[in-house]
């Protein structure tokens, strides 16, 4: 009887694990995948044949789709174009990267006028081109395409190879050259520059000088 019992039990237990065998794995969990990596400063793009034009530059390098948006809307890239491929003027530009605008507080673009749009994208851009060597060199303050004088000016201080730009409001860095010729450089941001004149309350006017009383004339008797 207990043979009998135990020759049963052998086999129920032979057949378990032989089922047990012949059964697939357990698929592995799946993991998530891996957070987007910070954005990366831009390749430099390489001088094509052609009229120089400043848009698809900067839509080739990627990810500057906003400034972009913002010169198209202000026209600014036409007369940077024009100026380019008409005279021997010299072109800097500070292109701010999508993630400086993303890290805007929402609205902030729409919430500007049209002449402060304008001012922003010529505050970008200086008006004499500088090769990343020769920032060392620039006198401060630097003047912008949106004027001279302390509210449309920016300052520039290097160390080594590291170019650092001050605006009074916006502190940051050069990331890395997106496109260089004789005439025009572009170079990455990952900061929008702020001008004081847009950002800052504007000094009063200056009371006008009183009039001077006219003498009076003695009448003769």
């Amino acid at each position: 009887m207990r043979r009998h019992s135990f020759i049963s039990f052998s086999l129920f237990f032979f057949l378990l694990c032989t089922k047990t065998l012949g059964q697939s794995p357990a698929a592995a969990p799946v993991k998530a995948p891996p957070a987007a990596a910070a954005q990366t400063p831009a390749a430099q793009v390489a001088a094509s044949p052609g009229p120089v034009d400043i848009i698809k530059i900067l839509q080739k390098a990627g990810h500057f789709t906003v400034f972009v948006r913002l010169m198209q809307a202000t026209t600014e890239d036409i007369e940077l174009n024009k100026e380019l491929n008409t005279t021997n003027n010299g072109i800097t530009i500070f292109a701010p990267s999508d993630n400086a605008f993303s890290s805007l507080k929402a609205g902030f673009l729409n919430s500007l006028s049209d002449e402060d749009k304008t001012e922003l994208v010529k505050f970008h851009v200086l008006p004499a081109f500088i090769a990343s060597s020769q920032f060392q060199t620039v006198s401060n303050p630097v003047r912008t395409q949106a004027g001279t004088g302390p509210r449309v000016t920016l300052n520039v201080t290097t160390a080594g190879n590291f170019v650092n730009i001050s605006t009074g409001l916006t502190n940051t860095s050069l990331s890395s050259t997106v496109y260089t010729d004789s005439q025009l450089a572009i170079y990455q941001v990952d900061k929008v520059l702020f001008p004081l004149d847009i950002f800052t309350p504007k000094p009063p006017a200056p009371a006008p000088a009183p009039e001077l009383e006219r003498p009076r004339r003695r009448h003769r008797m």
